[in-house]
C-alpha cells in the first residue's frame, strides 16, 4: 500500500525517506517539488536518482482532492468544491484582492460545534480531514490560480509568471472547527510556513477558532500563527445560546487563554470575530459589554455582516445599526473594521460555506464535548 506524501511535513517525509535508505536531505527537495513546482509526477523529479524515483513510485502517491465544482463568482471570488471521498465534500474559497490573496482552508467534514447563525454547524458533522486533504487545498488553488495568473494580475507585482504567488494568506475559516482537528492541522501548517513549501510568514496564516481553549494553549507551545477568536456575543448567556462550546468554555476562560496565546503570538493582538444579528446581538448595550469583556486583550474587531443561508432563522443587521455598533467600539479605542461581503452571489461568503456532508449524525452521537475530547486525548 502506497502512502500519500502530502500528509508529510518535512520532518514526517525525512522520517520516511530514512526508514527506504535515503539521506536526509532529500526531503527538501521532494517538498519543493510537490508543493512549489505543483509537481505530482516523480518522473519529472529531474534532481533525484531514477533509484529514488523508481522507489516512490512503488511506495508514494501525491493524491488530491478531486474537483466538484469550480465557481467565480462576479467580484473574483472563487469557490471549489472537492470530493473527500464516500460522497463527502467541501469547500474551499479563494478571495483576491489589489495587494494579496486569501485562501480560506477547510479542516473538517462539517462541523460538531452547531453555531447557530452558521451555514455548516447545519450541516452536521462527518469525520475531520486528513493532512493530505487540508493542504491538497492549497496545492489545488495555489496551481490553479498560477495556471490562470493573467486573469488576476497585477497580484504580487514584479515576479514572473513561474514563481508569482497568487495566495499569499491562508486562514483556517472554512468547514470545520480547525482545533478539534488538532494533529492534522498543525502537521498542515508546518507546511504552509515551510521555506522549501509555501513559505507564508506566521503573521498571514491564520488559524480561526470558536474557543477551545486547551487546544488554544497546545497551538501557543506547537505552532503559534495569528489567531481569529469567533466571538459573536459579549456575554455568556447569549454566547451560550449562538456559540454552544461557551458551555465548555466560558468567556472569562476564553479571554484568559487569549492573554496566554499573545505571549508567543506573530502579531501583538488578537482578532475577535464579531457577525452582525439584527435584534440579537447588534445594540450598543451590547457593544459597551464589548468594550468592558476585552479591556484587558490587546485586539481588534472584525464585524461581519450576517451571510444569509435557506431557514437560517436570522436576519443581517443594518448598516445604521452595524456603524454604530462599529463607533462604539473605536470610541474606545478598540480597532474595529466591518467586512466587506465577498462572493454571496456563489454562497463562497463567510458562514456560507456547506459543502456535502453524507453522515451528519456523528454530532449528535457523540456530542460537542465527546468531540473534542477525543481529539485532545490523541
Amino acid at each position: 500500500m502506497t502512502v500519500n506524501l502530502l500528509d508529510y511535513d518535512r520532518e514526517g517525509l525525512t522520517h520516511f525517506l530514512t526508514e527506504m535508505g535515503e539521506k536526509p536531505f532529500r526531503a527538501k527537495q521532494i517538498l519543493k517539488w510537490i508543493h512549489q513546482s505543483g509537481s505530482a509526477d516523480f518522473s519529472e523529479m529531474s534532481d533525484l536518482s531514477k533509484g529514488l524515483r523508481d522507489k516512490l513510485a512503488g511506495h508514494a502517491r501525491v493524491e488530491l482532492p478531486q474537483v466538484l465544482r469550480d465557481h467565480v463568482a462576479a467580484d473574483g471570488t472563487r469557490k471549489w468544491l472537492l470530493s473527500v471521498g464516500e460522497s463527502n465534500g467541501i469547500e474551499t474559497v479563494f478571495i483576491p484582492e489589489s495587494r494579496r490573496g486569501t485562501l480560506c482552508i477547510s479542516s473538517q467534514v462539517g462541523c460538531a460545534l452547531a453555531c447557530t447563525f452558521c451555514s455548516t454547524g447545519r450541516q452536521g458533522f462527518n469525520r475531520n480531514l486528513t493532512v493530505a486533504e487540508i493542504i491538497g487545498q492549497l496545492w489545488l488553488a495555489d496551481k490553479t490560480l498560477r495556471d490562470s495568473v493573467d486573469v488576476y494580475r497585477p497580484m504580487i507585482p514584479g515576479q514572473d509568471r513561474q514563481t508569482e504567488r497568487m495566495v499569499t494568506n491562508v486562514v483556517m475559516m472554512g468547514m470545520g472547527e480547525p482545533l478539534t482537528n488538532f494533529e492534522n492541522v498543525v502537521t498542515a501548517l508546518h507546511l504552509m510556513l515551510d521555506d522549501h513549501a509555501y513559505g507564508l510568514s506566521r503573521r498571514r496564516v491564520t488559524v480561526s477558532t470558536s474557543g477551545v481553549v486547551p487546544a488554544m494553549d497546545r497551538l501557543r507551545e506547537r505552532c503559534p500563527v495569528a489567531l481569529a477568536v469567533s466571538l459573536h456575543a459579549p456575554n455568556d448567556v447569549l454566547r451560550d445560546d449562538l456559540v454552544p462550546i461557551n458551555k465548555k468554555y466560558p468567556l472569562k476562560e476564553l479571554m484568559a487563554v487569549c492573554r496566554r496565546y499573545l505571549s508567543a503570538a506573530p502579531r501583538d493582538f488578537i482578532t475577535f470575530e464579531y457577525v452582525m444579528l439584527d435584534g440579537v446581538n447588534d445594540s450598543i448595550t451590547h457593544a459597551n459589554e464589548l468594550v468592558e469583556l476585552v479591556k484587558d486583550v490587546p485586539c481588534k474587531f472584525n464585524l461581519i455582516p450576517f451571510n444569509a443561508f435557506p431557514n437560517s432563522g436570522f436576519k443581517r443587521s443594518s448598516s445604521e445599526a452595524i456603524r454604530v455598533f462599529r463607533d462604539v467600539l473605536m470610541q474606545a479605542g478598540l480597532v474595529t473594521t466591518v467586512r466587506k461581503t465577498r462572493g454571496d452571489d456563489i454562497a463562497a461568503a463567510c458562514g456560507q460555506l456547506a459543502g456535502q456532508v453524507r453522515d451528519k449524525t456523528r454530532r449528535t452521537a457523540h456530542g460537542i464535548a465527546d468531540s473534542i475530547a477525543m481529539e485532545l486525548l490523541q
